[in-house]
């Protein structure tokens, strides 16, 4: 691939690349992995063999791959997130708005989201990340992650099961 090709790919996936990691590991190191991830796609683009499935789930996999050297770090800010205030709304909520009550709620709730995804197994919490976050089919998963289909089929449910039972009626699922 010529070098304004590569930049036309850059152009077209970087951005979606870019949110993907920025959710997993924040925003501060998102520019250097999308880098990382980018520099590691030209340096191999020989490798890649036209999968069906199309080049994003193989810049999934080379960024989900750059993620996982980074689990530590990933652990460690979900479970300081869950921790990082109190669990419910501040006494005298009545002067405020139903809307700031709405945002405490939320971020209660997105505590302990956070706590359960760094309780989830790497391997459940990127086929979830994955689907949940950047829309990817089982097919594109499963070529990003260089596993079976069945195998995202069966690490999806089990996340959502683990979600289901820690959440409870606060676990909504927009897909099907």
């Amino acid at each position: 691939m010529d070098a304004d090709a590569f930049a036309l790919l850059f152009d077209l996936h970087a951005p979606a690349i870019h949110r993907y990691i920025a959710r997993r590991i924040g925003t501060d190191e998102a520019d250097d992995l999308v880098a990382q991830t980018f520099l590691i796609a030209f340096e191999r683009q020989d490798r890649y063999r036209g999968a069906p499935s199309g080049v994003r789930p193989w810049l999934y996999g080379i960024a989900t791959n750059l993620i996982r050297r980074r689990r530590r770090d990933e652990i460690r800010q979900y479970r300081a997130y869950s921790r990082s205030a109190p669990d419910a709304a501040p006494a005298g909520t009545d002067s405020l708005s139903a809307e700031v009550v709405d945002r405490v709620d939320a971020e209660a709730t997105s505590r302990a989201l956070a706590g359960v995804l760094a309780g989830l197994r790497q391997t459940d919490r990127d086929v979830l990340l994955l689907y949940a976050w950047e829309d990817l089919s089982y097919p594109e998963i499963a070529a990003a992650l260089n596993i079976p289909a069945g195998t995202v089929a069966s690490r999806l449910h089990r996340a959502r099961r683990v979600l289901r039972a820690a959440l409870g009626s606060d676990f909504q699922e927009n897909r099907s």
